[in-house]
């Protein structure tokens, strides 16, 4: 028996997936999921059986993650901003078979799967000419229980490559928990210490893979709430009313949260939270720690942690409130599994309290894309931070080596940016660099040398340009125009020098 079909006959009254769009008890949930994952397993697929997911925050999404995994598919994670050619890209890299879409991506959807050459798009009410909706692709499954003796396989998402250019990286060995079957996948899943803390929010957009761990705790028996947009009262609203458990946030929702009077926060009940885990951008040690102590005044202090690392490898280094509090700013140590270093130019350890280059070794493990690029298991590699270690192993990042710009939790690689300026005729230099924003934490900003100095082309025109080539997201806040830009003594562009005079 699949997992909901387990809980369905456990539990089958209990409201098992709660969204905007409906609510599903485990038994709705076990009837929506049979339908979806015998069509795919019906499908003929490629070996590398991708599916590839361009759907909005919603109780459906959560389904259509579930069923890949359950019908043995490698879930494609896909921005759902991207315009249809950012999408197409991630398509034919990833050789996704089926693009599945919601009523908001579809028409986009369609374009981009004409352009990857995926021949069947799936979902939403299938209003859109060539989309399969998903009344009639549930119709094709049938209401049969599921095969499970099939291997499982990992969800995969995208992350820029130091160029900008979007890499796929299938859930490391860290968050990935395998097994022979689906039967033994679903078990081990059910294992997991985060499933124990009961309801789980998932707040942030599930093209990241933070967001994406909800899908994980549903397979593995927990309970789940989706939040569609992130509303800061309505966030606690969820958690007192829903019963929530745990979440995962980014900085940004938390600076909300303390954006709102205290007499609202102070309204709802957060008892039910056991674990709170913050991913993502810097926390600017002001508003951690205003966070920490409005969570100890709610009753629950020890529910905040801090997670630093990425995509390609999960959580490499941990932090609690409690600690944090002894060592402000610091990331945490290294969790099981891992050693963190800090290495010098000549890649040599360097003494505790010493800036250098942050890197880090996993047991056995290396950083990998599916292109197989990245470094071979063992290998020391790092995710392009400057930090320094004290003697107890606990890190700080101290500054970035890569250009890449965390803005509310998103990943902003300023190539692609500096790109479609660099083509604009008024522009004859650019680098585009992160500086403070109180909401954010980081914000993109356009460096500009105009190619006339005394006829600079609107900031305005150049803020158009990028809109019309490049999902809003990835475009800068403001243009600055300077005479020149910064440079090392061998030409290259000095981006760490053109930060510091934004950053105290």
């Amino acid at each position: 028996m699949t997992f909901a079909a387990t809980l369905a006959a456990q539990r089958p009254d209990e409201i098992a997936l709660r969204a905007t769009d409906a609510d599903w008890t485990w038994a709705q949930v076990d009837a929506a999921l049979r339908p979806l994952v015998n069509g795919m397993l019906a499908a003929r697929y490629r070996p590398n059986r991708r599916v590839a997911i361009y759907a909005e925050n919603s109780g459906q999404t959560v389904l259509y993650y579930a069923a890949a995994t359950l019908a043995g598919c490698s879930a494609v994670a896909v921005n759902y901003h991207l315009t249809p050619e950012e999408a197409a890209y991630i398509l034919t890299h990833s050789q996704a078979d089926v693009l599945i879409v919601d009523d908001s991506t579809a028409e986009r959807g369609w374009a981009a799967a004409r352009l990857a050459g995926v021949l069947v798009v799936v979902g939403g009410s299938g209003a859109v000419t060539g989309t399969i909706s998903l009344t009639q692709a549930s119709a094709f499954g049938g209401e049969a229980e599921p095969a499970t003796s099939h291997e499982p396989r990992p969800t995969m998402v995208y992350t820029s490559g130091t160029t900008g250019t979007p890499k796929g990286v299938e859930l490391p060995w860290t968050s990935w928990v395998g097994g022979s079957s689906i039967d033994e996948h679903l078990s081990r899943l059910a294992e997991g210490s985060m499933v124990a803390h009961g309801r789980h929010l998932i707040v942030g957009p599930m093209y990241h893979s933070g967001p994406i761990t909800g899908t994980r705790l549903f397979l593995g028996g927990a309970p789940v709430t989706v939040l569609g947009r992130f509303d800061a009262e309505r966030f606690l609203a969820t958690i007192e009313q829903h019963r929530i458990g745990s979440t995962i946030v980014v900085p940004t929702h938390l600076q909300r949260v303390m954006a709102l009077p205290a007499q609202v926060r102070e309204h709802y009940d957060l008892s039910p939270l056991r674990f709170m885990l913050q991913v993502g951008a810097k926390f600017p040690e002001p508003d951690k720690r205003a966070a920490i102590e409005w969570l100890a005044s709610a009753g629950v202090p020890d529910v905040l942690y801090e997670s630093y690392g990425a995509s390609e490898v999960g959580t490499t280094c941990m932090i609690s409130a409690a600690e944090w509090l002894e060592r402000p700013g610091s990331v945490g140590r290294a969790v099981p599994g891992f050693e963190a270093m800090i290495l010098d130019e000549e890649d040599k350890p360097v003494s505790p309290g010493t800036e250098g280059r942050l890197f880090f070794r996993a047991d056995g493990q290396g950083m990998r894309y599916v292109d197989g690029t990245g470094t071979d298991a063992g290998a020391p590699f790092t995710l392009g931070e400057i930090g320094v270690m004290d003697e107890a192993g606990y890190v700080w990042i101290t500054d970035r080596a890569s250009d890449m710009v965390v803005s509310g939790g998103v990943n902003i690689y300023p190539a692609e940016a500096e790109k479609v300026l660099a083509d604009h005729p008024g522009v004859a230099d650019v680098a585009c660099i992160g500086v403070p924003h109180p909401d954010l934490g980081e914000a993109l900003v356009a460096l500009v040398v105009a190619v006339d100095p005394f006829a600079e082309p609107a900031a305005e025109d150049l803020l158009a340009h990028c809109r019309e080539n490049l999902t809003l997201y990835k475009c800068p806040r403001e243009i600055v125009f300077v005479e020149a830009l910064q440079r090392t003594p061998v030409g290259k562009v000095d981006k760490r020098e053109m930060r510091a005079p934004y950053w105290p």
